[in-house]
């Protein structure tokens, strides 16, 4: 059985006694990579940051597409909170990220909504570089287009959000999406 990239990135870690990981280390991991699973081989070194946050180790990178470095009691509530498969898990992600939100905000508390806020803008910077790639089939991209305007509509108006998705859903255009969508998953 092959070896995944997450499965190289974590022995090449244990293997060199990392534990804080800087731009240095995420270099070094990508040409361990492209090494190891041939040189065509791309991966965003935000991929990287993320399997090492989500195995504990603390990261000293940043980028635009990578999640916001989060300590407790944040963490434990919004790791992994983003998803955006499909318009279900793009909406359940929203609805929890929302929830979250509303209680930071009646708690006054700024970090809260701060980082609520990063990941979904996040969420709209990665669907809307899917809806761009043109290796993505047209569908697909589609779909990251059609969730990434949630992720815009989301974060420009949080209190009508959900009216509007109801709203939106209901569409005929949005019905031609989904109904695409379905035909790509089952077919």
């Amino acid at each position: 059985m092959p070896e995944s990239k997450k499965q190289i990135i974590l022995e090449y870690c244990r293997a060199k006694g990392l534990e804080r990981i800087g731009l240095e280390e995420i270099r070094a991991l990508e040409n361990e990579l492209r090494a190891r699973l041939g040189p065509h081989l791309k991966t965003s070194p935000s991929y990287i940051a993320g399997v090492l946050r989500a195995a504990g180790k603390t990261v000293d990178y940043r980028d635009r597409f990578a999640d916001p470095p989060m300590e407790e009691p944040y963490a434990s509530r919004l790791r992994k909170s983003l998803e955006f498969h499909d318009f279900e898990s793009a909406e359940a992600s929203l609805s929890k990220l929302d929830e979250a939100y509303r209680e930071y905000l009646a708690a006054a508390d700024r970090t809260g909504t701060r980082l609520v806020r990063t990941l979904v803008q996040t969420g709209k910077l990665r669907a809307g570089s899917l809806a761009a790639n043109p290796r993505v089939g047209a569908e697909k991209r589609a779909e990251k287009a059609e969730i990434a305007s949630w992720f815009r509509i989301w974060l420009e108006t949080p209190d009508l959000f959900f009216d509007w998705l109801e709203l939106r859903k209901a569409s005929e255009e949005f019905q031609r999406l989904k109904a695409n969508a379905q035909k790509r998953t089952s077919g």
